[in-house]
């Protein structure tokens, strides 16, 4: 199947709680994307690949099939020392390189006098998730976008997305806060745990 470009709106709750985690159903906020690039969860894609232009949909997905289940050794102490020149606080988010280039990214736990626990679980790890989904448009890619892999101005989301400019949320899908970059391996020198980059979410 020839690859789409899908602009949506979309609500994020934990399934659980009923918490609002992400929302962005206002309008000229819509997400865009390429499917078939891992831009969003596969299993969200998937429902979405199955809707029309207009259609609103609740997509359910579990934890496993998100941001994967809670993995408790995914939590590091690590040396003070290898976060030299940020200043740090608990709960923020960084993000740095692997062993293999690829991006990751870690939340802080907690800050000691001489280490920092960190944790490489994404924040919504272990969550059971819930999505209001509202196709906004839906085409055909173009050529450059195909060749790219990227659409102009688009924004993406999911546990397993690639937001390819940076611009991480606070928990993860779509969100649009700037958090401190380590690009240092000592603090990230590890493989996300799920095997993702840097985006989570719808994210």
């Amino acid at each position: 199947m020839k690859e789409q470009v899908v602009a949506m709106f979309y609500e994020l709750k934990d399934a659980k709680t009923g918490e609002i985690l992400e929302s962005n159903m206002q309008v000229g906020q819509e997400i865009s994307f390429l499917t078939g690039r891992g831009h969003i969860i596969e299993k969200l894609e998937e429902e979405v690949l199955k809707l029309n232009k207009g259609d609103t949909k609740i997509i359910s997905i579990s934890a496993a099939d998100a941001c994967g289940e809670y993995d408790p050794n995914a939590v590091q102490v690590l040396p003070k020392e290898q976060f030299a020149g940020i200043e740090l606080k608990e709960g923020m988010e960084l993000f740095g390189q692997g062993e293999q280039g690829e991006n990751v990214r870690v939340i802080v736990k907690s800050i000691g006098e001489d280490n920092v626990t960190v944790d490489f679980n994404h924040p919504y790890a272990g969550k059971d998730l819930e999505f209001k989904v509202q196709i906004f448009d839906k085409r055909d890619a173009t050529e450059d976008e195909i060749a790219t892999g990227m659409v102009a101005g688009a924004h993406t989301c999911g546990c397993g997305g690639h937001d390819h400019d940076h611009h991480h949320g606070e928990g993860g899908c779509c969100g649009g806060h700037g958090h401190h970059e380590h690009k240092e391996s000592g603090c990230c020198g590890r493989h996300d745990h799920h095997g993702n980059d840097d985006g989570c979410g719808c994210c």
